[in-house]
């Protein structure tokens, strides 16, 4: 009888165990990089010689990596409320149950997150240098809407999915127009989805980097493709400061989709009683 008792107990320890391996597996690479980003020396080695704040100064001292950080912002920021923009009201039209050939339209809208980044990248870059529009921070945007709006797709699409329809149709009863229903009613409803899908399409402009290397050019480097020329030419500790920014960053926005998916769930559960 002990032994049957013991043995979940043994493997549910072994279950925790492994899960905790795998999850240092993981960020183990992560973890790594952030010491480093205070190292006294400029290179990378362990154990570090002493600690130092110098190369986060040298970032925010730096013009180069200034106007990287400055250039990320200003791209992510607008590929981001056209993303959104777009994304939401193609995810609106999917919704609707009359659309027409849904499954067809919703691989095409979402086709590039499937398709490798450096096909995009390459097709971009031809169409775009036909219509003039490398070497621009607005080709940049362009191109970082075409792979962010996918996100706000799915993430709208999702949330919409158990929108009840009814209150659209009550509201047109009632007199209000599409728009005005659209505005008033289902927006404020899908709200924590449609924020989710632009902090997925934020994310995904920031750290993106193949698409800026064939279509930026040296006045619109973006923070990650300046430290992809960091890694090239000069491998300095700043690429570890900017990384560990980076990763803080990251963790930021990854927590608040987490808070604003389970507000959504909370939204749901509200409705349905």
């Amino acid at each position: 009888m002990t032994n049957l008792l013991s043995f979940p107990r043994l493997f549910s320890l072994l279950l925790w165990l492994a899960g905790g391996l795998v999850i240092l597996f993981l960020i183990a690479p992560i973890i790594a990089i952030v010491p480093l980003s205070f190292n006294a020396e400029p290179f990378f080695t362990y154990p570090m010689p002493g600690l130092s704040l110098r190369w986060y100064r040298e970032f925010f001292d730096s013009n180069v990596w200034q106007l990287a950080l400055k250039n990320s912002i200003i791209v992510a920021v607008c590929a981001t409320i056209l993303s959104t923009f777009l994304g939401t009201l193609a995810a609106i039209g999917l919704s609707r149950p009359s659309c027409p050939a849904r499954a067809t339209l919703t691989a095409i809208l979402i086709s590039p997150m499937i398709v490798p980044v450096i096909v995009s990248a390459v097709g971009i870059y031809y169409a775009f240098a036909a219509i003039g529009l490398l070497n621009s921070l607005t080709g940049l945007v362009l191109a970082h809407t075409a792979i962010g709006a996918p996100f706000v797709v799915i993430t709208v699409t999702a949330t919409l999915a158990s929108f009840d329809h009814n209150l659209m149709r009550a509201a047109s009863s009632l007199g209000a127009s599409p728009v005005e229903a659209t505005l008033r009613i289902m927006l404020p409803i899908i709200a924590p989805g449609v924020a989710s899908g632009a902090l997925f399409a934020f994310v995904t402009s920031f750290d993106e980097v193949v698409i800026a290397l064939f279509i930026a050019g040296s006045e619109e480097r973006t923070l990650p493709r300046q430290m992809w020329s960091g890694v090239r030419e000069t491998l300095s500790p700043t690429i570890a400061a900017v990384a560990t920014l980076l990763i803080l960053f990251s963790t930021l926005f990854l927590a608040t989709i987490q808070w604003l998916q389970r507000r959504a769930e909370r939204q749901k559960i509200a409705h349905r009683d």
